[in-house]
């Protein structure tokens, strides 16, 4: 399906993209849409566990650009906050939109961050990657220390993971699979000390989704082996994965090796609230079987942006088995389209 977008924006994610970093770490906005996902699981010094989110969103919208306006909205900057008190069997989420504004929000190369409001990525350094994430809401206040123990990952082929079979139904995906957390958060009126793990998506694109598509179901698998894995299942319509999901298992020393669909399955197994919170995994070529759960049922976001519609995204735990080895690990678990009516 070919979307308006392409002829208003310049860009579309096609083959043969030449990433160069730093520069590919900040903004597109000759792409229509682009993001940037911090998720992590993290455990305070008692022992207590969390799981997190700050996501940052571009939008490119059909206005001129009028530079002198700063006011303009021919770029709109949402963002998305949860955190997941795992022990404490709750979730809270928030979330916000602005114009950039006089500064309100934006993606800086010059300034070396993302932000939006009082949230904000700050890169500190890019060799290796390190940043700063804080944000403040109403009921809690987040810090930490990222630095990466992994160089970027390029997820797909020929610099595209392919969405779809038209030209330009795909994007640049960049990961940073496995940074190492350190920081505080105020919560409930107590401050507690974390570590953990976090892992950053970045993903910019002009095309949709094909429209015979009704979502997505996307894994991230950080193995206590020091490996990861990357899955997501491009779901029909008719309920059946598509051809065009695919993958990424990334080793110990950061090499990326693409995982193609018939590589891999996923399978679903108990649901809450039409979510499939269970789910079967199984890459054979790595000797890979795990069980994925979630001790927290309720990590849905519930969107009132009016542009990104109600998904679930939560901290999940993965059991099985990896070559012939028992197999542990954490990771997230992000499901779309299980809303009848708000399609992604």
């Amino acid at each position: 399906m070919k979307s308006k977008w392409a002829v208003l924006l310049a860009a579309i994610a096609l083959p043969g993209y030449q990433y160069q970093f730093p520069r590919d770490h900040f903004s597109h906005p000759d792409y229509r849409t682009e993001w940037w996902y911090y998720t992590g699981n993290l455990r305070a010094t008692n022992g207590r566990r969390f799981g997190f989110e700050l996501t940052f969103f571009r939008f490119g919208t059909d206005l001129p650009s009028t530079p002198s306006d700063a006011w303009r909205a021919d770029q709109i900057y949402a963002a998305h906050l949860a955190l997941s008190d795992i022990d404490g069997q709750e979730f809270y989420h928030t979330e916000r939109m602005n114009r950039a504004g006089p500064g309100l929000a934006g993606i800086s190369s010059t300034e070396q961050r993302y932000w939006n409001g009082n949230w904000q990525i700050r890169w500190l350094g890019f060799a290796p990657a390190e940043q700063q994430l804080e944000a403040v809401c109403d009921r809690f206040t987040l810090r930490l220390d990222l630095r990466a123990l992994k160089p970027p990952v390029i997820h797909g082929q020929n610099g595209i993971s392919v969405k779809g079979p038209a030209p330009g139904e795909a994007s640049h995906y960049i990961s940073f699979t496995r940074l190492a957390a350190t920081g505080d958060l105020e919560w409930k009126g107590a401050t507690f000390a974390l570590t953990g793990i976090a892992w950053m998506d970045h993903e910019f694109f002009t095309e949709q989704l094909d429209e015979n598509l009704a979502g997505w179901d996307w894994f991230s698998i950080q193995l206590d082996t020091g490996e990861e894995v990357m899955l997501y299942r491009l779901r029909r319509k008719d309920g059946a994965p598509d051809p065009f999901s695919s993958g990424t298992y990334v080793d110990r020393s950061g090499q990326a090796h693409f995982l193609a669909a018939t590589t891999f399955s996923v399978q679903p197994g108990e649901t809450w609230h039409r979510y499939p919170v269970a789910w079967r995994i199984s890459v054979p070529s790595l000797g890979l079987e795990l069980s994925e759960e979630t001790a927290l049922k309720n990590q849905e976001l519930l969107s009132r942006d009016g542009i990104t519609p109600r998904y679930w995204e939560g901290a999940v735990t993965y059991e099985g088995q990896f070559r012939g080895q028992p197999a542990h690990g954490v990771g997230y678990l992000e499901m779309t389209g299980y809303d009848p009516e708000h399609r992604w």
